[in-house]
């Protein structure tokens, strides 16, 4: 590898670095606004996503600048299409950050909803991902990045019993309809983010192991 291609690289790694560290941070606001009913938080949410976007472009031109310079091959053209991938996904978390931040505003507005046990313990399982996920970019770990991978079973499981339950609260509670559904739709935002980083975690096993497990659950139990 020439010196300026490994230059490049750690740039570009301490980019992506960067712009996942401002994800967890959006997530982590986002969630909190939701569950103490902050709604000037929720707004620092909303109005912090454009210095995402525009990181998420910066490295996106990092990348292609790479690529027509340098020509990378073999585990450098793949850490290069990994980071071009992982960098979307968080861009899209961001995204999902800013619909929740959204929920917990109009929340702010309504009568006052129970929020189920079992949302948190989604959220704390999905955020729990995302920094695993990332955890197993940085160091290279494909054994965590598997375990990312099948905690999403988890997950989903967790949305639908949460909706099942918000379905009975509002067909208990027909005032609560309008606020029971911006928690359905946290949920399925919530839900959202953990798929996001289970797509991180299948980049870092390609990363490292030069396999393609998207949609290969037999691939993931095997390599363990």
């Amino acid at each position: 590898m020439s010196k300026h291609l490994e230059r490049d690289l750690d740039n570009l790694q301490r980019d992506i670095v960067s712009l996942a560290s401002q994800v967890e941070e959006t997530l982590y606001k986002a969630i909190r606004s939701l569950e103490r009913r902050e709604a000037d938080l929720a707004r620092q949410v909303i109005v912090g996503d454009a210095q995402i976007d525009e990181q998420e472009n910066h490295i996106e031109e990092e990348c292609l600048k790479i690529l027509a310079l340098h020509q990378p091959v073999a585990i450098d053209l793949r850490r290069i299409a990994t980071v071009l991938k992982i960098n979307t996904d968080l861009e899209r978390m961001a995204d999902l950050a800013v619909d929740i931040a959204e929920r917990a505003v109009a929340l702010h507005r309504l009568p006052l909803i129970p929020i189920p046990n079992d949302l948190q313990r989604m959220t704390d399982l999905a955020t729990s991902m995302v920094r695993q996920s990332l955890d197993a970019f940085v160091h290279l770990d494909a054994r965590l990045a598997r375990r990312v991978i099948r905690l999403d079973d988890e997950v989903d499981r967790y949305n639908r019993e949460i909706i099942d339950e918000l379905v009975r609260l509002m067909q208990q509670s027909p005032e609560m309809v309008e606020a029971g559904l911006s928690l359905f739709s946290v949920t399925r935002h919530v839900e959202r983010i953990a798929d996001h980083a289970t797509n991180i975690a299948e980049d870092v096993v390609y990363l490292v192991e030069g396999e393609i497990v998207r949609h290969r659950p037999e691939a993931v139990e095997v390599s363990e």
